[in-house]
């Protein structure tokens, strides 16, 4: 696989430029200026780094409604398009809106924070050989219509709202494509009938002498070399695969976290004995879904051991480069979690690519709004429909999460319409990607879902026992308790034959470098260690559980309970923190209940039986 993956690794040419680095930049506070002509530019930016970041050159944490980018890019003869080749500009993701002019002719526009847009820019070009590229991107930092995940709506950070990240955030890239060219991959396998659906999309002018080939290798062994005719721009392909048959046989080929086996994909446009078009992609065998009450991953029963990761960083927010993306997915792993749930924000590509090739299950959030309106609804869809299309072909995605606690939502016990919205992205997802579960409202008042996700913040590991210990615990938990304070389930609603997994617990506080939550502090390293070792040790022990996500991987600005400090070095023994979570460790069981090693230590810090 590769070292360092392209922007879009599961649809990669090997023609294609990086535009990161300066570019000219200006604040327009009342939005005044419309077109690329009136702008004034007083200042340079990194791209791809927002302006409230320190890699942006600028870190100014000021609301700013709308900003204004430019650069002007030199082509090379041998870069400037000829006859029967076109190029492409890609934006990874600018939030919130876009509109795009190049050499000062408007060329698309995009709404949404956090999906992926490009424009054919052939045109704009004129045969020249420099491309002033412009952008305007608006993020109203005050519309809580808009999808926006932990990003305050306020000037400065509340509670568990962090900083905004506005305009480009993601990497901007050109690309050279012939005329007709293939645009859109989505890989499906099946382990049933032990096969890869390929759905294939083209771009630009389709003739009867056009064909597909496509070949796949796993550890440089040739699957499979498949030819077929094309008849129109669309084409879905089924490609079988030489059966190991016996089931030693077959787990050798299958993904999972701990063998991330992946199959390469070169596919081939041709016309006749003429390769028009060649990109390199990837899949993998692998199946996820729900069985009651147990998680499946390849048909069998697989315990989640998820960290929740917000994906900010000091320097850069929600904005990484490919060495950060790729620590965190190696210190997950270390930590010893077999997976993730990716909070409040979409994923960049870069990190989903690690995620495939290391072994790391992924839970995929969308980014909240807060107020429900038509328009907020209008807006959500629409994203979450491009984060599923573009999404749904990483191995490592095992669930989406269209919401979060009820956010946007805030009504669900009263008002129908906000029920009836929880049931129609529930049902929208299992359209898009029928082959995965889907959470339709993690935490609480569940009204359509897959898998029952709770969370709990008890930090007295004989609450969780009590709780989830047995089935018989889980299910009077489901019936009876509010853990979060909410009913689990509303308007008819049950999920007790559905898996249970404990989707955020946990949660303690860093207080030895830095002030902590009242009642959630460790007091210093050791204390820490414990106290999460005691919890891990509970948990395992709940048998009316299909798995956990423990808050959380990493500091995040006021919420000081990772288990890597922001900068991501461990807060403890990175072995000893891995025992942990593999659990189970220290503690033992009494006929009174679950007693942790450190309650009898004197001085010892009380866990409150509810946060």
């Amino acid at each position: 696989m590769l070292t360092s993956p392209h922007p879009t690794p599961l649809l990669r040419r090997s023609e294609w430029r990086d535009l990161g680095g300066t570019w000219a930049f200006a604040f327009d506070p009342q939005g005044r200026w419309r077109v690329p002509g009136d702008v004034r530019y007083d200042r340079s930016i990194e791209v791809p780094y927002p302006p409230e970041s320190q890699a942006s050159g600028l870190h100014d944490t000021g609301p700013h409604p709308v900003v204004w980018y430019e650069r002007t890019v030199h082509l090379s003869p041998e870069e400037r398009p000829l006859a029967g080749r076109r190029l492409l500009l890609h934006f990874g993701a600018v939030d919130y809106a876009a509109t795009v002019w190049v050499n000062g002719q408007h060329v698309t526009e995009h709404r949404g924070g956090h999906t992926p847009f490009h424009a054919d820019v052939t045109e704009a070009l004129g045969g020249g050989g420099d491309l002033t590229l412009t952008v305007r991107a608006q993020d109203d930092p005050r519309d809580l219509t808009q999808p926006r995940g932990k990003q305050d709506w306020l000037d400065e950070p509340h509670v568990m709202w962090h900083w905004r990240t506005t305009g480009i955030w993601q990497p901007v890239w050109l690309e050279w494509v012939p005329e007709t060219h293939l645009s859109a991959l989505t890989w499906t396998p099946s382990l049933d009938r032990w096969d890869l659906t390929l759905d294939a999309r083209l771009t630009g002018p389709v003739d009867p002498a056009l064909s597909l080939r496509t070949v796949l290798t796993l550890d440089g062994r040739l699957l499979a070399d498949d030819r077929c005719v094309l008849v129109d721009a669309h084409l879905v392909r089924r490609i079988g695969l030489p059966d190991p048959g016996v089931e030693q046989g077959r787990d050798g080929w299958l993904w999972s976290p701990e063998a991330p086996q992946l199959i390469e994909a070169t596919v081939e446009l041709w016309r006749g004995e003429t390769l028009v078009d060649r990109v390199h992609s990837y899949t993998a065998l692998r199946s996820v879904g729900v069985d009651g009450r147990h998680f499946l991953l390849n048909g069998r029963p697989y315990f989640l051991r998820l960290a929740l990761d917000q994906g900010y960083w000091p320097g850069t927010l929600l904005a990484a480069d490919d060495a950060a993306l790729l620590l965190d997915v190696e210190r997950a792993k270390a930590l010893g979690f077999n997976g993730v749930r990716q909070h409040q924000k979409l994923a960049d590509p870069r990190s989903l690519y690690w995620c495939d090739v290391l072994g790391l299950l992924v839970w995929a959030d969308m980014p909240s709004h807060y107020a429900f309106s038509t328009e907020a609804v209008e807006r959500l869809v629409a994203e979450w429909t491009e984060a599923v299309r573009r999404d749904r072909s990483h191995p490592c995605v095992a669930a989406w999460v269209p919401f979060n606690e009820s956010w946007g939502v805030p009504d669900l016990p009263t008002n129908p319409a906000h029920r009836d919205y929880v049931r129609a992205l529930y049902h929208l997802t299992k359209t898009l990607d029928p082959t995965r579960p889907v959470i339709g409202n993690d935490g609480w008042e569940h009204v359509a879902t897959d898998i029952v996700g709770v969370h709990d913040y008890s930090l007295d590991p004989a609450v969780l026992l009590g709780r989830y210990g047995t089935k018989a615990a889980t299910e009077a938990t489901l019936g009876d308790e509010r853990p979060g304070l909410r009913p689990l389930f509303l308007d008819g609603f049950v999920g007790l034959s559905h898996p249970v997994v404990l989707s955020e617990f946990g949660g303690i506080d860093d207080a030895f470098s830095t002030a902590g939550a009242p009642g959630r502090q460790a007091r210093d390293a050791e204390h820490l260690l414990v106290w999460y070792a005691e919890l891990l040790a509970a948990v395992h022990a709940c048998r009316g559980l299909a798995g956990f996500c423990y808050t959380q991987l990493t500091d995040t600005f006021y919420e000081r309970n990772g288990l890597l400090h922001a900068d991501r070095t461990p807060k403890a023994p990175l072995e000893a923190l891995r025992a942990a979570t593999l659990g189970p460790l220290a503690g033992t069981l009494t006929a009174q209940g679950y007693l942790p090693r450190w309650a009898a230590r004197p001085g010892r810090q009380e866990a409150p039986a509810m946060i």
